[in-house]
């Protein structure tokens, strides 16, 4: 791995390791405190009041190292920035709806509209700014020379894209260490891809954001001393979703990012069936209740989901690099 690499890793992680015990006493203080809904497993309960909103420190960690180790290495490209705007953005959207939440006590934060009108802006911003850098707007099958050209319309998948996988990663976001675990991995897999194909600048990042959620971690893994809130897991989808369009690798993204698929296939399912048929497949939905409800432990939930995208993640890197 390149030394920029392993430095942007290394100082997002010792960042976010350095400042998450100074910001944790001081949501306690300011009684950022999550709330648990109530028709979640009863198990739950007991995690009332966990400082949330932790996502703004390694948020943190990731700009400012992004950006210091970029311009040491010379790598702060147009690509680089659109990242850090959507890193940015939708972790203010996030920021705002748990404000709402935790401060202002409005249980339900922003409405849907208002949230996925902010997405669509962060979204329709960056298709621009690509666009002026003369950006490929073809749509690329993986593994095949296949690739379907979009021109304009490529602004509507980056919407779908950008605003699918922010919620997917959001849903996710329901178990101690689960997010911070399985988009690390998602994180380090791009990474490894975007060295592949020589964008040292885009592995910056992606190795970044990798190092400040392994710091993370030492935090929010189970039993967790703080939550990232909507404020982490719709900024991580989010860059998550534009690493993979600037990789043009988007539909490995469906592979590598396969536990978010799988989670957000489970509520789609779960609504659909019990709208149409009024029975449910899951015992609760996302999937990672389900699993707690017929018996597994919190920890068990998260180390098998954690595998599962291990082996997702390994196997695509393994197939497009050698």
């Amino acid at each position: 791995m390149n030394v920029d690499m392993l430095l942007g890793l290394g100082l997002a992680l010792v960042l976010t390791v350095i400042l998450m015990p100074l910001f944790i006493p001081l949501l306690k203080r300011m009684k950022f405190g999550q709330s648990i809904r109530e028709e979640g497993p009863q198990s739950h309960m007991k995690k009332t009041g966990t400082p949330t909103m932790g996502g703004l420190v390694f948020l943190i960690s990731i700009i400012a190292t992004t950006i210091i180790v970029a311009m040491i290495a010379d790598l702060l490209t147009s690509e680089v920035w659109v990242l850090l705007l959507v890193l940015l953005g939708f972790g203010l959207i996030g920021f705002l709806d748990d404000f709402i939440k935790v401060v202002l006590k409005r249980n339900l934060g922003l409405t849907s509209l208002q949230k996925l009108v902010a997405q669509i802006v962060i979204s329709v911003i960056s298709f621009f700014l690509l666009s002026g850098v003369d950006f490929d707007t073809a749509l690329i099958i993986p593994f095949t020379s296949i690739s379907i050209e979009l021109s304009g319309l490529y602004v509507l998948f980056i919407i779908f894209w950008l605003v699918g996988f922010s919620n997917a990663v959001n849903l996710t976001d329901g178990l101690d260490g689960l997010v911070a675990g399985t988009a690390s991995i998602a994180f380090i897999a791009f990474g490894v891809l975007a060295l592949h194909q020589d964008e040292m600048g885009i592995a910056l990042f992606t190795f970044s954001v990798a190092g400040a959620l392994l710091g993370f971690l030492v935090f929010n893994k189970y039993p967790a001393k703080v939550f990232m809130g909507d404020t982490g897991s719709l900024a991580l989808g989010g860059a998550l979703a534009m690493v993979s369009i600037l990789l043009k690798q988007e539909f490995l993204l469906l592979v590598i990012g396969i536990v978010f698929v799988i989670e957000t296939l489970s509520v789609i399912l779960q609504v659909g069936s019990f709208k149409l048929r009024k029975k449910r497949i899951f015992k609760m939905s996302p999937i990672h209740h389900h699993f707690e409800l017929v018996g597994w432990s919190e920890w068990k939930v998260v180390t098998v989901f954690w595998l599962v995208g291990l082996v997702a993640a390994l196997i695509v890197v393994l197939l497009e690099v050698m």
